[in-house]
């Protein structure tokens, strides 16, 4: 699954309520299987936001990742 985009957590949220929104109006109209489709999509919006809430929590303002200095290796020519 891609990482969405943290400045997309309001799209993400408006995209939830609206397939919460069709899942109700298809359960009204009695379309089981768009139904199950839309809960497909639902689960995994969900799942996007749950990870997105996670990887925001988990990342403090202003801190920054140390990747190091990369090593230029030898080339080995025969």
């Amino acid at each position: 699954m891609l990482q969405v985009d943290p400045r997309q957590k309001g799209r993400l949220g408006d995209i939830i309520t609206n397939l919460r929104d069709r899942i109700s109006e298809a359960r009204a109209n009695g379309w089981g299987g768009e139904v199950q489709g839309l809960q497909v999509s639902l689960d995994a919006a969900r799942a996007k936001m749950a990870n997105l809430i996670r990887f925001e929590e988990r990342q403090q303002p202003g801190q920054l990742t140390e990747l190091g200095m990369p090593q230029i290796r030898p080339s080995h020519q025969p």
